[in-house]
């Protein structure tokens, strides 16, 4: 296949998707908000953790 269908068959996935995408409910919009925080808090208190184990364990060194 060459570089050009390649580019049009691309082009027309995304009209293909653009199309069946819809706009999100408010609550379909709230849940993936909630979601995406609860799962960024829980990467920053991991984080947190790890720190808090590095710190401890340089100091016992």
């Amino acid at each position: 296949m060459s570089v050009h269908g390649k580019i049009k068959e691309g082009i027309e996935n995304y009209i293909r998707v653009i199309r069946i995408a819809k706009k999100p409910t408010r609550e379909e919009y709230k849940a993936m908000l909630k979601v995406t925080g609860i799962g960024i808090l829980l990467i920053g208190f991991i984080g947190f953790i790890i720190q808090m184990l590095k710190q401890l364990l340089e100091s016992m060194i």
